[in-house]
């Protein structure tokens, strides 16, 4: 079976999106776009005397520079800011990868992000929190006690997971969104495309396994911002806003969130190069 609206044009995408879309310029106005959000949201919190909780992502990682750079010129105090960072890959004991492994999350989140802030600026250790494998409720039971997530920011996998919330038509779009934090595998088809995007191909040596918050935390984020802009979002766009709800291709079933938007490029919004 064919699906119409993977041949939309940019027009025909942004006309009558299940999900509200905002196409910009390139990549770059993508990810500054994001950072701009993630300033906005804070220094209005830190205005109101408020905590900020973010779930932060590693893929899309291109706002983090802009981010750093926003913080340390505008001097904005990060003290009462929370990341809680969407997943981590794990060997195959199921444990944390190492954070000297090229793949880690954790280790790209030090080096490119929380020591590049100004010290008297960044967030105590204890506030850059990731999924643990040995502790799989500290995440949803720290959300309740912060009071709910800010926004989350995340991108969407090819077969339309967010974060490592893999698709699994099996369950109902309910039974999939009462999934929490937890360990799974990685499906084949998201291995092929993070080998390719982000370890130049090496399949082999992939992970098998990942520790991830569930998509009932995503869900419950009071604003979620999503980021797209690989060649192969030009589909994955396209189903995300059109596509019917489904389990099978879980960003779908945040079609119906009160909050979200989709920003993309002009890339994506073309059919073809």
């Amino acid at each position: 079976m064919r699906h119409e609206y993977y041949s939309y044009t940019k027009e025909e995408l942004l006309k009558f999106p299940k999900i509200p879309l905002i196409c910009m310029a390139d990549n770059a106005s993508v990810f500054k776009k994001m950072a701009e959000q993630m300033v906005e949201e804070i220094v209005k919190h830190n205005e109101a005397g408020e905590k900020t909780v973010f779930i932060c992502p590693v893929g899309p990682v291109g706002q983090y520079p802009y981010f750093v750079d926003m913080v340390n010129e505008q001097n904005i105090n990060l003290k009462n800011v929370w990341f809680i960072n969407m997943d981590e890959y794990l060997d195959d004991n199921k444990k944390w990868v190492s954070k000297e492994h090229p793949l880690s999350f954790r280790g790209f989140m030090d080096r490119t992000v929380y020591t590049k802030i100004k010290q008297e600026l960044v967030m105590p250790e204890n506030q850059r929190v990731f999924p643990d494998p040995e502790n799989l409720t500290y995440i949803p039971e720290l959300i309740e006690k912060l009071g709910g997530v800010d926004i989350c920011f995340g991108g969407i996998g090819i077969n339309g997971h967010v974060a490592f919330n893999e698709a699994d038509p099996s369950l109902t779009g309910e039974e999939f969104l009462a999934q929490k934090t937890r360990i799974l595998p990685i499906s084949p088809e998201t291995r092929a495309a993070n080998a390719i995007g982000d370890f130049n191909g090496a399949l082999e040596d992939m992970p098998h396994y990942c520790v991830t918050i569930g998509i009932y935390e995503i869900s419950h984020a009071r604003k979620i911002r999503l980021g797209c802009f690989r060649n192969w979002h030009r589909a994955v766009v396209r189903r995300a806003a059109y596509g019917e709800p489904t389990a099978e291709f879980p960003v779908s079933l945040l079609q119906s969130h009160p909050d979200i938007t989709l920003t993309f490029t002009d890339f994506v919004a073309a059919r073809e190069d």
